[in-house]
């Protein structure tokens, strides 16, 4: 072969090669960036500067920059709420991560943990000290009705998003950043949920729940759901009376609350994208109070245990500009699932079939989500004993949904799968 045929097969397979990355990256891909695992390592401009190229190279699109970590604490210069204990960056965070994006082609969202305001294993946040009577009082199965922060082996110390003070603060919060960043892409509104089955059971989400209703829920908790030991210290959530509409309840306080940030975010910047993540499982994510399908789907049809014929109101999908869901399983293809049970952060009890894995989840997403796009996420600490896998998620999500996201840059960096990432976005196809 000569020297010039060589030459010409050398750039015929470098330009093919570049098609099908560009191929594999036509679609959002998201980096997550979390505000308590980064902050410290992201303090130097630098830092950012280099990560942000580096994304950028594979093909990413988007950063996603937490700002308000599970304490209910902030990241960049707040009149409203303050700043995270330990966090001295000699810059403006948030607008460093805009700058440094824009330079590269990507786009910079601004990530809060909505009804999320404490840190239960270091008992910190807004509602140890600032807010006590924001925190979420949850229907323990061993200790009855407690305050969130006395349920130790919790993570995040939540709120109760039914809260009306708890509610125009942190709408007030997303306005003063919208207002203090006009460069910025968009918000990304994370736990923005209840924090389970056992929440809230305050006296304040009985009376909001008995207007609603019309009536007086004489036996309470107990004909919204009791308790049923299952064996060890487990315990299973038994529907009362009124669980049904508790569930429909609990989705329109959230679907209520989306709508009036929205409006709140868009009044301040018109262009603000607004968006969210949840998790990707719908069979089980009503725990949470979260409808986030289109109005169009009736889950009632398919889960009458816990959707009642009226609960399609609630769906969110209509409101995000951007949506982010969870498909944080290990298993990639259909053909590779064979029913092993999955329990999810937000479950009170394992769940199998076709919605956990990731293929299987994105289709049954497009059912549900009535032609709304939706973007894959993966969890990459999942990955760490079997980092093909990674790859191969995240080439699924490509494919068989409308993008990828990725949480959380760091598991990528502490344990070098970069070389994972750059093959799961150039794949054509799911190997």
């Amino acid at each position: 072969m000569t020297l010039t045929k060589k030459l010409i097969i050398s750039l015929l397979t470098t330009f093919i090669g570049c098609l099908v990355a560009g191929a594999a990256n036509n679609k959002p891909a998201l980096m997550w960036i979390d505000g308590e695992a980064n902050f410290q390592r992201f303090s130097n401009a630098d830092s950012i500067e280099y990560y942000i190229d580096k994304i950028a190279s594979l093909g990413f699109t988007h950063a996603v920059v937490d700002v308000r970590p599970i304490t209910g604490h902030v990241l960049y210069p707040s009149a409203i709420a303050p700043l995270e204990k330990g966090f001295d960056a000699p810059f403006d965070y948030l607008q460093q991560f805009i700058d440094a994006g824009h330079r590269h082609g990507i786009k910079v969202l601004a990530s809060i943990n909505v009804f999320c305001a404490g840190h239960n294993y270091h008992d910190s946040g807004l509602i140890y000290s600032e807010h006590p009577e924001w925190a979420s009082m949850v229907y323990d199965p061993r200790h009855g009705i407690i305050p969130i922060t006395q349920q130790k082996h919790k993570y995040g110390g939540m709120v109760n998003p039914a809260h009306p003070q708890y509610q125009q603060y942190i709408i007030a919060l997303m306005k003063e950043i919208a207002s203090r960043y006009p460069a910025l892409d968009g918000l990304m509104l994370d736990r923005a949920r209840y924090d389970g089955i056992q929440a809230d059971f305050s006296p304040l989400s009985r009376s909001l729940f008995e207007q609603y209703i019309g009536e007086t829920v004489v036996n309470f908790p107990d004909d919204i759901l009791t308790w049923k030991k299952s064996g060890g210290r487990n315990h299973t959530a038994v529907p009362g009376k009124w669980f049904g509409k508790w569930i429909e309840w609990r989705a329109n306080v959230i679907r209520d609350f989306f709508a009036e940030a929205r409006k709140a975010v868009k009044a301040v910047n018109p262009a603000l994208a607004f968006g969210t993540y949840t998790g990707a499982w719908y069979p089980s994510y009503y725990e949470v109070g979260v409808n986030f399908a289109s109005k169009s789907y009736d889950p009632s049809k398919q889960y009458p245990s816990w959707a009642t014929p009226t609960y399609k109101n609630t769906g969110l999908a209509e409101l995000f500009d951007i949506y982010a869901t969870g498909n944080y399983y290990t298993d990639i293809r259909l053909r590779d699932y064979h029913g092993s049970e999955v329990w999810n952060e937000t479950d009170s009890q394992a769940s199998q079939g076709s919605w956990y894995c990731v293929e299987g989840s994105n289709i049954n997403l497009r059912t549900i989500m009535g032609g709304k796009p939706f973007l894959g996420g993966v969890l990459v600490s999942q990955f760490y004993k079997s980092p093909q896998k990674l790859s191969d998620a995240i080439a699924e999500n490509l494919r068989s949904s409308d993008g990828v996201m990725v949480f959380d840059i760091v598991h990528i960096i502490t344990h070098n799968l970069w070389n994972e990432i750059s093959k799961g976005m150039n794949q054509t196809k799911a190997q």
